[in-house]
């Protein structure tokens, strides 16, 4: 994670991920089947990281569906995900996951469990009669909204605030809770 950070994608050879980490070459060699594999295994790390600070957001918001709703958005734009960091080796993982057909698969399963996270919080804010479609598609929105947002505020942290971008998260909720989707 660290030498992604620090080198980008381009930069992270055995040789250098091995020198980041005070290990031989031959170690990581042992573990890993290669460069590839470290990286989708960091990639599962980084991911899972993120999941559990999102659930622990969600488990100290109370029983009310719509405050852990809200918890599970915001937590996004709060440390430890609000990190330079994280935001270096996320992007990295997002623009290696575009040429890399087994980052691609892990890219896919982490935002699967993203959404299969957010949207029991969703549909616990809407009518019975929900459709799967629309809690779907309202997921796959929202991820795509905490996403940008999150790019955005690490990217130009003085456009707006993490705080702002919590309101602007919580407004698009407000008025798609109101209103589903309408899922063919």
């Amino acid at each position: 994670m660290r030498c992604l950070a620090d080198k980008g994608a381009a930069g992270c050879s055995v040789r250098a991920i091995c020198n980041e980490a005070g290990v031989s070459p031959g170690l990581l060699t042992h573990y890993f089947t290669g460069v590839d594999d470290l990286m989708a295994a960091t990639y599962r790390e980084v991911g899972g990281r993120v999941a559990v600070t999102l659930a622990e957001a969600v488990e100290a918001a109370g029983e009310r569906a719509r405050d852990r709703l809200r918890a599970y958005v915001v937590a996004s734009f709060r440390p430890p995900v609000m990190d330079p960091v994280l935001l270096a080796t996320w992007v990295a993982f997002w623009s290696l996951s575009r040429g890399d057909a087994g980052l691609r698969l892990v890219h896919q399963e982490i935002y699967a469990l993203y959404r299969g996270d957010l949207e029991p919080l969703i549909r616990a804010c809407l009518p019975a009669d929900a459709r799967d479609g629309d809690v779907r598609l309202m997921g796959v929105g929202l991820t795509a909204l905490v996403d940008g947002l999150w790019l955005e505020l690490c990217l130009d942290g003085g456009a707006f605030t993490a705080e702002e971008a919590g309101r602007v998260a919580e407004r698009w909720l407000d008025d798609l809770l109101a209103r589903p989707l309408v899922s063919d």
